[in-house]
């Protein structure tokens, strides 16, 4: 408690109160423009942040992240066009509402029950957070490297549509990642005899590459369509009936958001449609489902946020990132000369402190923006979405020559966003890539102690019942989407 006042301080100073708003103003932003999400957000505003301190710019990453959890709920309601997958379960009821006049009250449940949840989900990372750090810190070599084993498995398996594609990314990711001098032999690898490639590729320009070109490249490739947006009628306001039918909603989702996005292998996606399932299972107005029932966006929305602050959990304590905004969010910290993990809570517990600090009252900041702007942010839904992706581009190349400062880092981010085109055609996850780029060379030094630890017996990664445990859940989770598959394709079709 005493830290979490000391975050308080931080946070509340002037200039830090100043980033969060700017980060909370452009997180709701970027969620409500569809196709532009907090990962690319963030992943562009890297090489601009640079210069400023990491406290506030880390402040204002985290806004960016919850306010684009809140803005998406605009998109996915009014335009039927989910920026995450994590808004899809909203987009199933909240588009219907909207269709049906209903619009304003849609907006209004999603908006207080991210509050709700984001309130919630952040108590309970105060809580949870220190506690699996203070864990975490009794990690070697070998268990380091059975939980980097957990992370590529979960990561490949629940960041793609399957378990090949995940992997492949991953490859591709631990492939750029490893390009550059050998720490311990001195030897150049993969640098294909290109000098500027020795000290290898910055991170941001890797992450600005894959997310921003990428997906700015596609757009080009597949051409940009327009959408109906559903006109908004009156002000965000719940009558007493919407609000007793979602205050329950918004509770189940929290509980069910927070845990599973706190796992190593959670996220928000799971929780949104295990929230949308139960609602529907539970209402008595079981009918307004598929036309429109205030239940199934409260729920997912707030199952949604409390997911986020769940996600905040692996991040900060063992540095696993599980959703594509969290591994940006990871080379942000890395930008820094941070490393999340256990022992960021005691070689830079202010800065954590603060951090957390900062989501309570960005939550705060997202719902007095969101209720009484609710028509601002409709509006930008109008700017032509060519626009936006031609901004997106120039911002790129400027933060790669920025971060480098050569020519050469332009020439990098061009290749490698043709990479980010070729992979989001052939439908190959970008999210996997980041986190095989961020950890494959941390997985490849804890290896590496390990075995000159016990003088190259491998034994040594099986060594204790924490690494077995690790290990049996790696191969679980590598064989879990197989034996689903496999089990359905036993069951009798129905008659």
């Amino acid at each position: 408690m005493q830290d979490l006042l000391t975050g308080f301080a931080d946070a509340l100073t002037p200039a830090n109160l100043f980033w969060a708003f700017i980060g909370v103003t452009i997180g709701t932003a970027v969620g409500v423009l569809p196709g532009i999400g907090p990962a690319l957000t963030v992943a562009l505003l890297l090489p601009v942040t640079f210069r400023l301190d990491p406290a506030a710019a880390l402040i204002m990453f985290a806004g960016i992240y919850y306010g684009g959890m809140y803005g998406g709920s605009t998109t996915s309601i009014l335009l039927n066009t989910p920026g995450e997958s994590a808004s899809v379960a909203t987009a199933l009821e909240g588009n219907r509402m909207a269709r049906s006049g209903r619009a304003a009250a849609a907006l209004a449940t999603a908006a207080i029950g991210s509050f709700v949840a984001g309130t919630i989900g952040t108590v309970l990372l105060s809580v949870a957070a220190p506690f699996v750090a203070d864990i975490a810190t009794g990690f070697g070599p070998p268990e380091y490297v059975a939980l980097m084993a957990v992370a590529f498995v979960t990561v490949s398996a629940l960041l793609g549509p399957s378990l090949l594609k995940g992997a492949s990314s991953l490859v591709i990711g631990a492939a750029v990642g490893l390009v550059g001098i050998d720490t311990l032999t001195g030897q150049p690898r993969l640098d294909f005899g290109v000098p500027s490639l020795l000290d290898g590729i910055d991170v941001v320009i890797v992450v600005v590459a894959l997310f921003a070109l990428g997906e700015t490249f596609g757009h080009l490739v597949e051409g940009t369509g327009g959408s109906r947006v559903e006109p908004l009628r009156g002000a965000p306001m719940l009558s007493r009936e919407d609000f007793r039918r979602s205050w329950p909603a918004w509770l189940r989702g929290t509980a069910l958001g927070f845990p599973i996005g706190s796992l190593p292998a959670g996220g928000a996606d799971v929780p949104t449609f295990l929230s949308y399932s139960l609602e529907k299972r539970l209402s008595k107005h079981r009918h307004e489902f598929g036309h429109g029932a205030i239940e199934g966006v409260a729920g997912p929305e707030a199952a949604n946020n409390a997911a986020a602050a769940g996600v905040l959990v692996p991040l900060l304590t063992i540095g696993l990132p599980t959703s594509a905004t969290a591994a940006v969010i990871l080379t942000a910290f890395q930008s820094y000369g941070l490393q999340p993990g256990p022992q960021l809570f005691t070689e830079s517990g202010d800065l954590v402190w603060a951090l957390i600090a900062s989501l309570y009252i960005g939550n705060v900041l997202l719902l007095v923006l969101n209720l009484p702007l609710v028509k601002v942010w409709a509006r930008l839904l109008a700017i032509p979405a060519y626009y936006i992706y031609a901004g997106v581009l120039v911002f790129a190349c400027l933060g790669a020559f920025a971060a480098g400062g050569t020519v050469a880092d332009v020439l990098i981010l061009t290749v490698l966003g043709l990479v980010g085109l070729l992979m989001r055609e052939a439908g190959v996850p970008v999210a996997p890539a980041i986190v095989g780029l961020i950890l494959a060379p941390l997985a490849e030094q804890q290896l590496r102690r390990a075995l000159a630890l016990s003088d190259g017996d491998a034994t040594i990664l099986v060594s204790g019942p924490l690494t077995v445990s690790l290990w049996v859940i790696a191969i679980l989770a590598l064989l879990a989407p197989a034996a689903v598959k496999f089990w359905r394709s036993r069951r009798p079709a129905p008659s």
